[in-house]
């Protein structure tokens, strides 16, 4: 990269930092230290949109140690955000690679579901149809576990169409809230009262496993879980990024980010950001899975007796006889 291009690219993030950032105070510092950054040369010696993201990103956080605020390199290239259609059908194929992110849905021994979402939780009129084809293949399992270790985000909108499955109530649940400080709207977030497919019913138990690596949309599926009291989360404590971003390109292969909202939850008042969100068992992410296995076939074992079930007891039983391996 040239200095004037690394100048325009600094130059137009620090006025989107400006114009959109969630907090307007913090956003014009950043914008300022920016300017006076660039005024410097500190990014004029960067030979490439890779070592550029680096460096300004580690100077956007500055202070704020917010990790959605960023500027990404994009090996592959990305969409224009001015152009719907390019974009759209970007991540439209991106959802149809990735299966929806319903990245593994099997029945383990002892009749426990597994549901991974990685990496992204693409929303619902791209992945709707996953999402339900998912959540039909597990409804008759007797426990769940959900692996959350490898989602680094996602549409809060698919986060609350997964939720109208999992909370199991006919009536909609006011789950949280995204504030948009720039144009002083506030949105909610609803569960549906109808879903394609049978929903997990309410009395069968969840296990949602995190990792530091869990962050954005996939904190925000264990955080709602966690907070109804619909789930257990097991493993590590996650990213603590609560701020939903915008994306903005700037080059071909440097991209914007820049939280626009705060989420606040319809049951603590508050959100995950700079925390993340806390694991009911703390224990090591690679760990989380042998552990929420090892819990989910102890349930499996107290369900009353049923001929019909002898052999889901008896893989239940022999799971926990030999030990439980990591997932």
């Amino acid at each position: 990269m040239h200095t004037e291009e690394i100048r325009a690219v600094v130059g137009r993030l620090g006025a989107l930092v400006a114009e959109h950032y969630v907090f307007p105070e913090i956003g014009a510092e950043v914008a300022d230290r920016l300017a006076a950054a660039v005024a410097e040369g500190r990014y004029d010696d960067l030979g490439t949109p890779e070592q550029l993201a680096e460096r300004v990103t580690t100077d956007l956080q500055v202070g704020n140690q917010d990790k959605h605020l960023r500027l990404i390199f994009r090996r592959d290239g990305l969409p224009d955000e001015t152009d719907p259609v390019a974009e759209e059908a970007h991540w439209r194929r991106r959802a149809e690679l990735d299966a929806g992110g319903m990245a593994r849905v099997e029945r383990l021994d002892g009749n426990i579901g597994l549901l991974e979402i990685r990496p992204l939780l693409y929303p619902p009129n791209m992945a709707g149809p996953a999402v339900t084809a998912a959540m039909s293949l597990l409804a008759s399992t007797d426990a769940l576990l959900i692996d959350l270790r490898r989602c680094v985000g996602g549409s809060p909108d698919q986060v609350a169409h997964v939720c109208s499955y999992l909370l199991d109530s006919d009536e909609p649940i006011h789950l949280h809230d995204l504030v948009k400080p720039a144009d002083g709207t506030t949105r909610q977030f609803w569960t549906m009262p109808y879903v394609p497919g049978p929903r997990f019913s309410g009395t069968k138990p969840i296990w949602v496993l995190t990792s530091p690596a869990t962050f954005s949309g996939g904190e925000e599926l264990a955080y709602n879980l966690q907070q109804f009291g619909r789930a257990v989360v097991v493993g590590e404590r996650t990213g603590g990024g609560a701020h939903p971003r915008q994306g903005f390109k700037l080059h071909e292969q440097l991209e914007a980010s820049v939280p626009v909202a705060r989420s606040v939850s319809s049951v603590t008042g508050t959100n995950w950001e700079g925390t993340g969100v806390v694991p009911d068992l703390d224990v090591p992410a690679d760990e989380a899975f042998a552990e929420a296995y090892r819990l989910a076939a102890g349930y499996v074992l107290e369900l009353p007796a049923d001929p019909e079930r002898n052999g889901v007891t008896d893989e239940a039983r022999a799971l926990l006889g030999a030990g439980v391996s990591a997932g």
